[in-house]
């Protein structure tokens, strides 16, 4: 999705550009995002191999095997980053939902309510808690659809509430809210008043929703020149919520200056 490499051949073949994107924050923060050529990858129904990590369904969860390397600008040393990542569906969504009239652009929250177990190795971290499960698939670069977006999500007591809103490429607006029943079932609601949140480091603007229209970013996870994700206190649907929310600009991920700098955040290797 985010491939300059894969933009620079003329996006013939998406397959030749896969990667797995593993990202660890707090005192031992890991980022991997090395992309691998379709000799690396493999996949079915079930199961997807990309060079030494893998992704499978098995005994109903998703399990991730990572076997990754984290290696950044001005660290000359690659910090292996290994472990099994379980993600345990609560429940399950059938539906999928276009984000543009052509529907060019399918976004498909598959488990809005799930369970995580983590176990890693390098570093040495374990945890569990709540988790989320979604898929984007689409037939147009997302630069071409879309300006802006802003997406957050929360449990709630019962079920969940996804809001999704932005600016698509033509310059049209979009805003929904989706509640997720007990049972996975999804049901638009209207939408909550908008909260608006501090820019992040990097200027990126941030947007969410909350009941009373006021929501309080308790930590920035990733922020980069064109993206940043962050944790919220939110309130939704007449509860306080810890909520996740994410901004993205591909006016800022077209520029020339992000297209120089992604090489050194997502590497390649042809295996």
């Amino acid at each position: 999705m985010f491939s300059p490499y894969y933009k620079r051949s003329g996006r013939s073949d998406p397959l030749d550009h896969v990667a797995l994107n593993v990202a660890l924050y707090g005192p031992q923060a890991r980022w991997t995002m090395t992309e691998r050529g379709r000799s690396a990858l493999d996949r079915d129904a079930s199961n997807l191999v990309i060079g030494p990590s893998s992704v499978r369904w098995e005994g109903g969860a998703l399990t991730i095997d990572i076997h990754e390397g984290d290696t950044r600008l001005f660290v000359p040393w690659q910090r292996p980053v290994r472990g099994r990542v379980r993600v345990i569906p609560e429940v399950l969504n059938r539906a999928a939902f276009a984000l543009d009239p052509q529907e060019r652009h399918i976004w498909h929250c598959l488990a809005p309510r799930a369970r995580i177990e983590v176990e890693m190795q390098s570093p040495g971290l374990s945890w569990s808690g709540k988790a989320y499960l979604d898929h984007n698939r689409g037939a147009e670069p997302l630069e071409t659809g879309f300006n802006t977006w802003h997406w957050s999500r929360a449990h709630l007591k019962e079920g969940a509430l996804v809001c999704y809103e932005g600016e698509r490429g033509d310059g049209s607006l979009f805003a929904s809210a989706l509640r997720f029943d007990a049972h996975g079932v999804p049901e638009p609601v209207d939408l909550p008043p908008i909260a608006a949140l501090p820019d992040s480091k990097w200027g990126i603007t941030r947007r969410t929703r909350s009941d009373i229209g006021v929501a309080e970013v308790r930590r920035t996870w990733e922020d980069t020149p064109f993206y940043a994700r962050s944790e919220l206190a939110s309130r939704f649907m007449g509860e306080d919520v810890v909520a996740v929310q994410e901004s993205l600009d591909m006016r800022r991920f077209s520029s020339r200056l992000v297209q120089f700098m992604l090489p050194y955040r997502m590497p390649r290797r042809k295996a």
